[in-house]
């Protein structure tokens, strides 16, 4: 099954945001609270608390950042 080009935008910024949450959410979790028995409960809570806002920041953002490159690019 093939995704329409048309979600291209949609697409990229829902898997952009779902990597950089998981990563970021995750390391975040260790470095703070360590890893015990609920590490991950407390992962999963930092994920679902920050992708609603990195997701719409990621669709926002990305064009502006995507013209900002091809300024000082060749």
């Amino acid at each position: 099954m093939k995704i329409p080009a048309r979600y291209n935008n949609l697409l990229f910024g829902a898997l952009l945001s779902v990597i950089m949450v998981t990563v970021i959410s995750g390391t975040v979790v260790l470095i703070n609270q360590g890893y015990d028995a609920e590490f991950f409960g407390r992962w999963f809570k930092g994920f679902a608390t920050a992708w609603p806002v990195a997701f719409p920041t990621v669709l926002f953002v990305a064009p502006f950042v995507r013209r900002v490159v091809a300024r000082i690019t060749d």
